[in-house]
């Protein structure tokens, strides 16, 4: 396998964009399937990248899905991730291991809510991307128009490397600007690419178009900047190599148009991704070496080089665990023994490699840096890393957003083995799945990133483990915090028989800045030993242990720093327990004095509604507390962005539905965390007294 030939890609996009459509017609036209199947097909079979039930019936992705496919000489490496942002965790470990990525924008919507979300993680893992302006034979569907969106929006520097043929029902197919040839597509499936030359009235746009791209690529590509300042037109060759280096280096995004459903573009879109996205070897892979203090290493995607591979993805099928594994450096083989370094360098055996085309598996006898495989048998948590045992490598692991809605689960028959073996798979599974017992109430509790997130996981464990589960009432992940610096002095005293516990801890908390990346943070400033520094620790425990149930509401604490200055100690009776504790309770101490309040999870809520009932659905989100920050009126169509307490919007998709007689979609996703209001935080500190007296 010729490195240079070789594509890692994902495909992302808002919820509705296109994007398993997309996966659907570039694996139909590169041979990896014979016939296509729609998302929401009427023929029963779903999309290929659609492979679970679930997936079919809602007709949305929930798992990222990964295939692989071959266009001319090239072997691409596909990820097809979901585009509900209670899904959100699938695209960021897509990303995290891939090199290149396409983002899929509708040609009315344009930039959306989730779009945004999707830009910003392709920019955290710095994934260089085209955009792929899809639906172009929509109503109002407007390529210029999203490209600008991507340039306000997005603060992208956007590339039009198209002129559409027609527009709307009359969407034909497109002019490349590099070469100046139109393309057509014709067949049942579109399958036949028709190559002309640009139409005689398209010749000056096209011009036009040609030389505006490459006075904005000149800002931003040297060669291309010399050849525009001397007045040389480049090459075909030369203008696309120029493109490739300023995508690869994250200064512009190359925009293209097409419509997936309507069979127009994908080939013209599969050759940009070999003109413009990288191979393994163009992007920086960075691994810390632990044998030598976490030593900056780049990888290189040689097969000669020691083993290193990433598990990005895990799940449990009917063989077992599969584990996804991007390698990006050495060889591995079938047979190979590998060392997880990420968990005390346990050594496990590869009893089958395989390469995934969704849920199909292909077996492999080895494979190589720059690979996306799968391994069976093998072990371990999502974002361990791997290595032949010559070298000690960790890769960093992805983001994990936090759980922002909680639900108490049960199953209906009691001590069913069914319901934890779900459990322990789904939290294994999934790192923004989280389950935790409440110890008061006895009641398991499982938390997410939304309702549907959750649904989803009951209506599996049904399905898949064939437990009933009964539900409660959703609840909220509420927070608390300080707004004020409060001091504390306090001295644990106990005198029992024998040796007595004794520990005097000095200091304050105060709160962190609100750009702070931690919510905790621990300081030591003890200065002259008052405090030895074997205890040290023991205080930041009791402030950890301290920090996990508030006083208001009994929510976890954070924005939080706790500084020790001062304290004392006692020859015989200090002890690490006696510290832990003395930290604990002076944490308390200061904690009731530092204006503590109660957080709460505010939602970015984008609402599309048609102009008639756009009054009734900004008047219902002002009802809920919403803050509106902008509302767009596009061919009829109203799109309303506010801000709005996650506690406010549960069952706001069946008032959103009857407000605008069902024809009304929204998306929400986590903004921050906010104050409630006093009225509310009183309500919510009588609720949890009642509760507590109750018990």
């Amino acid at each position: 396998m010729i490195l240079e030939k070789v594509r890692n890609i994902g495909i992302s996009a808002h919820i509705d964009s296109g994007k398993t459509t997309l996966s659907e017609r570039i694996l139909f036209y590169t041979g990896m399937i014979h016939a296509i199947h729609e998302v929401r097909g009427k023929d029963g079979v779903g999309a290929k990248m659609d492979s679970m039930d679930l997936e079919r019936e809602k007709g949305i992705t929930i798992q990222s899905a990964a295939t692989y496919c071959e266009w001319k000489g090239y072997n691409i490496n596909l990820i097809d991730t979901p585009g509900h942002v209670d899904f959100t965790i699938e695209v960021e470990r897509a990303l995290r291991v891939l090199d290149g990525a396409i983002l899929v924008l509708d040609s009315v919507a344009g930039v959306q809510s989730q779009s945004i979300t999707v830009d910003r993680q392709m920019k955290r893992y710095k994934v260089p991307r085209l955009a792929f302006v899809n639906k172009m034979d929509r109503p109002g569907g407007n390529y210029e128009r999203v490209a600008n969106m991507l340039k306000d929006k997005l603060g992208h520097t956007p590339l039009l490397m198209h002129v559409p043929l027609g527009a709307e029902d009359k969407f034909q197919g497109m002019i490349d600007v590099t070469n100046g040839r139109a393309y057509k597509f014709d067949g049942e499936d579109g399958e036949k690419v028709i190559e002309f030359d640009a139409p005689p009235e398209y010749v000056d746009e096209v011009k036009k178009r040609r030389h505006d791209l490459i006075a904005t690529l000149a800002d931003h590509d040297e060669q291309i900047g010399e050849m525009f300042l001397s007045e040389q037109d480049p090459t075909v060759e030369q203008l696309r190599a120029g493109i490739r280096r300023a995508t690869i280096a994250l200064k512009v995004t190359p925009i293209l148009c097409g419509s997936a459903l309507k069979n127009k573009g994908v080939q013209v879109l599969l050759d940009a991704v070999t003109y413009y996205l990288p191979h393994p070897d163009e992007v920086e892979n960075i691994a810390l070496d632990q044998a030598k203090g976490e030593e900056k290493h780049v990888l290189k995607s040689d097969p000669k080089a020691p083993f290193v591979g990433l598990a990005f993805k895990l799940e449990d099928g009917r063989y077992g665990q599969l584990t996804y594994m991007r390698i990006y450096q050495g060889t591995v083989r079938k047979g190979d023994f590998i060392y997880n370094i990420s968990n005390q360098e346990k050594k496990v055996k590869i009893p089958r490699l395989v390469r995934m085309h969704s849920n199909e598996m292909n077996d492999i006898e080895e494979a190589s840096g720059g690979d996306i495989v799968a391994l069976f048998g093998v072990e371990c948590a999502s974002g361990d890393t791997f290595t032949n045992g010559d070298v000690k490598f960790t890769m960093t692991s992805m983001f994990v957003p936090a759980a922002v809605i909680k639900l108490a689960v049960e199953p209906k028959e009691k001590n069913s083995p069914n319901f934890s073996k779900a459990l322990n798979r789904f939290t294994k599974e999934d790192p923004t799945f989280r389950v935790s017992r409440d110890e008061e109430s006895a009641q398991t509790i499982i938390a997410g990133m939304g309702e549907l997130h959750l649904e989803i996981y009951v209506e599996r464990m049904k399905r898949e483990y064939g437990v009933e589960v009964i539900v409660g009432k959703p609840q909220v992940a509420y927070r608390e915090t300080i707004q004020h610096k409060s001091e504390f002095v306090y001295t644990h005293k106990k005198q029992t028989g024998g040796s007595g516990q004794y520990a005097k801890v000095g200091g304050y908390i105060e709160p962190l800045p609100s750009d702070a990346v931690e919510t905790y943070e621990f300081v030591d400033d003890v200065v002259g030993g008052s405090i030895p520094r074997e205890f040290i620790g023991a205080c930041d425990k009791g402030f950890k242990e301290a920090i996990q149930r508030g006083s208001l509401i009994g929510f976890p604490v954070v924005g939080v720093r706790a500084v020790i200055n001062d304290g004392a100690a006692h020859a015989v009776d200090s002890s690490e327990i006696a510290f832990k504790t003395a930290a604990l309770m002076g944490f308390r101490e200061a904690y009731e004095k530092a204006k503590p309040v109660v957080l709460e999870p505010v939602m970015k809520v984008e609402v599309q509604v048609p102009e008639e009932f756009q009054g009734g659905i900004v008047g219902g989100l002002n009802q809920r507390r919403g803050l509106i920050l902008s509302t767009e009126t596009r061919e009829g169509f109203c799109t309303c962005v506010a801000e709005v307490p996650l506690n406010e919007m549960f069952g706001y998709s069946t008032v959103v539905r009857s407000a605008s007689q069902g024809k009304a979609e929204f998306t929400m996703e986590f903004a921050r965390y906010a104050p409630v209001p006093s009225q509310e935080q009183e309500k919510l500190m009588k609720e949890f007294k009642d509760k507590a007296n109750a018990r």
